[in-house]
This record gives C-alpha cells, sequence and structure tokens, in this order.
C-alpha cells in the first residue's frame, strides 16, 4: 500500500511545477522525530500550499524556480539529518544502570571470597540472574558430593515420565517394609503393608523430608539409568546418580552421587525455562520442590519468599542449591561445600552466601535504573 505522505507530496509535484528527481518517502522519517516530525509535517503541508500553481502542471516546461528546488533540498536535509535524542538518552541511561548493578556484582564476589578464604573445606559456588543471564563462579567445575541435592535429577525424570505417560504420578503405592532404609524419616513410621501413597506423595516425602526410603521407591520406579539418560540429553555429564540412598557399600567402592556446582545451577535452569518438561510439569515441579523444608537457603531469607531446592548433607559435607524467587529478579544458587572439617560452618557459609545473594537481587528488583529501592513503605528519610 503507497505511503499516504508519498502520495500528496507527488501529487503536489505534479501540482506546482517541482521537478526535483529524488524520490523520499518522508512519512516514517517523520514518526520517528515525534513532535518535531509533526511540525516538519506540517510545514511541509503549508509549504507546498504556499506554492499553489497559476497553471497546470507540464513536465516539459522548464520554469521550475531555483527558490522551489533549494527550499526542498532545505527541508529534506532537516527531515534526513535531525537528531534523535530521546534513543540515545535511552542507551546512556541503561549502560548507567548496568554499571551501578556491576558495583553490587563486585561487592558479591568479595563477600563470597571472604567466606571461601575463612572456610576450612572446598567450597564451590554458581549464581545465575535468571533475567540478564550473568552469573558468579567460583570453583563451579570441581566434581563434589551431592548428597541429597541429586533428588533434584531424580524428581526431573520422574516428571519427565509422567509427561511421557509412562508413570501416573496419582498411581498408588503400597510401603513394604523391604523399602525402610537408614533416614527414612517419615516412611519409617507408616505401616508397611497397610499405608498406600500416590506416587507423587511418596515424592513429596523424598523433597519436603529428604526421605531416604521414598527416594530409594521412586529411583526403582524410574530407573538409575534414565535418570542419568536426561542428564546427558541435557548436556550434564558431571552430575550422577550412581547409587541408591544409604547405600554405604556403593559409597565406600567410590560410587557416589555427584555433581558440579555450574551442573546444578545449569539443571535447574533448564527446568526453569521449560527445556524439560511442558508448563502444566514445570509448574507442579517447581511447587513439589517449593515445599517448606529445613535447608540453608532459606535460612535468614523473608518466611513468605518462594524457594525451590533441595539440601544435601553427608559426612564433611553441605549443600544447597535452588532457585529463589526475590520479585522480578529470580536467581538460581549451587554452593557446594566438602572436605569439612566442621559440617556446621559449611552451613553457615551457605546460608552468609545465599543471603548476600538475596539482598543483591531483592534491591535489584525493587530499584529503579537509578538505584532508589522502591518499597511499600519507604524506610528513608526525606
Amino acid at each position: 500500500m503507497p505511503d499516504p505522505i508519498v502520495v500528496l507530496i507527488e501529487s503536489r509535484f505534479k501540482s506546482q511545477e517541482l521537478c526535483v528527481p529524488h524520490k523520499v518517502r518522508p512519512a516514517s522519517r517523520f514518526l520517528q522525530l515525534g513532535p518535531t516530525g509533526l511540525l516538519l509535517l506540517k510545514i511541509t503541508h503549508v509549504a507546498f500550499s504556499l506554492f499553489a500553481p497559476i497553471r497546470p502542471y507540464n513536465p516539459a516546461d522548464p520554469e521550475v524556480t531555483v527558490l522551489k528546488r533549494l527550499f526542498f533540498l532545505a527541508l529534506l536535509a532537516m527531515v534526513i539529518w535531525a537528531p534523535v535524542p530521546s534513543r540515545a538518552q535511552e542507551v546512556s541511561q541503561e549502560k548507567a544502570a548496568q554499571e551501578k548493578e556491576q558495583v553490587l556484582w563486585q561487592k558479591l564476589e568479595a563477600t563470597i571470597s571472604g567466606v571461601d578464604r575463612n572456610l576450612d573445606g572446598v567450597l564451590g559456588v554458581a549464581i545465575l540472574d535468571l533475567t540478564t543471564g550473568q552469573k558468579y563462579l567460583l570453583h563451579a567445575d570441581e566434581v563434589l558430593p551431592t548428597a541429597s541435592s541429586i533428588k533434584i535429577a531424580i524428581l526431573a525424570e520422574l516428571y519427565h515420565q509422567a509427561q511421557q505417560g509412562k508413570i501416573k504420578l496419582g498411581d498408588l503405592y503400597t510401603l513394604q517394609s523391604s523399602d525402610l532404609v537408614s533416614g527414612s524419616g517419615i516412611a519409617g513410621a507408616l505401616t508397611p503393608g497397610v499405608t498406600r501413597l500416590t506416587i507423587r506423595d511418596v515424592a513429596a516425602l523424598m523433597i519436603s523430608v529428604s526421605d531416604n526410603s521414598a527416594t530409594n521407591v521412586i529411583i526403582d520406579r524410574i530407573g538409575m539409568e534414565n535418570v542419568n539418560a536426561l542428564l546427558d540429553s541435557l548436556g550434564l555429564t558431571h552430575i550422577r546418580l550412581r547409587r541408591k540412598m544409604m547405600d554405604v557399600k556403593a559409597a565406600a567402592e567410590g560410587r557416589e552421587n555427584i555433581a558440579t556446582p555450574r551442573e546444578m545451577m545449569t539443571l535447574l535452569e533448564d527446568l526453569y525455562r521449560g527445556k524439560v518438561l511442558n508448563k502444566k510439569m514445570t509448574d507442579d515441579f517447581f511447587a513439589l520442590l517449593s515445599v517448606h523444608k529445613e535447608s540453608y537457603i532459606p535460612r535468614e531469607l523473608p518466611e513468605d519468599l518462594r524457594i525451590a531446592n533441595k539440601p544435601g548433607e553427608l559426612e564433611g559435607v553441605r549443600n544447597d542449591s535452588g532457585i529463589v524467587f526475590a520479585g522480578n529478579r529470580p536467581f538460581v544458587i549451587s554452593v557446594m561445600t566438602t572436605y569439612l572439617r566442621r559440617e556446621k560452618d559449611g552451613g553457615d557459609a551457605i546460608i552468609r552466601i545465599a543471603t548476600a545473594a538475596y539482598q543483591m537481587f531483592d534491591r535489584l528488583s525493587r530499584a529503579s535504573q537509578y538505584g532508589r529501592v522502591v518499597s511499600s513503605h519507604d524506610t528513608g528519610k526525606p
């Protein structure tokens, strides 16, 4: 469809003896200039009206006035080279905001470096801003014991098979005495041979109270090899489920469940972005993973803050990995510690790092591009 402004100008050309061999499309350019463009458009319209013809247009007529030609060229130059300051200002403001954010990232890095320096053990950290994609990594490619954090991968494969129709989360399972292992938690208090739970309920015990008997039931149902196959399909070759829960013999033989902080972070990101499950399954996966539990990441964070995480504990090992839904700046965090002289120090390290990360992302979530934090009640002095 022809540009109506082009049609207007061409019709004016034909009626005003203005023979300029330039082809222009002023409408889009006028509109890009906002109020300035509208003013130029009006000037153009008035100008052509002032030069109304006193005789019909004749393309062979050589009497094309220099004044008209100069006026048109000047007007064309104004349209082409008129500055568009609004976009430049936006770019400048975005750059300034990004620079201020980097100061906060540097302070977070300094805090984590201090925790690492003072910890009598090995620390690995991976943090991902799910909004911008920026990451912080410290010893993030070290392969470390996962303890119960491996249950995130187990839960992912359970939902993957449910999505494929291989398993129904509503199917009932009757707890057997042979299912019970050390660290059974609630399952150990239930009556074997009588208690019936849905598969989803069994998974809820695995996540919420880290019930090891419930975990082994899920592993038997979905297959250990299928958990690792799912991880392979995502390119996560360092997260491995190599034994069932509380299999001390397998652990003594070196068959430990392992991961790196980077790959735990990536697994959670892939799940969050819907790369593993469809929307319905993804929503239910995170609903289950968000069930309140005793863990390190939420320890000093607001009680009403949604956190989808799974901690893990073994002798000399303390871990926690999850997603913290901090307003419009959710982030992934995976903190893994091993070779701890005191396990409590590992837990305290996770708490301190998670708290520092949350405080940064919470401010970014509520702040303007200038850094003013906007709350329901302003705590600052006027």
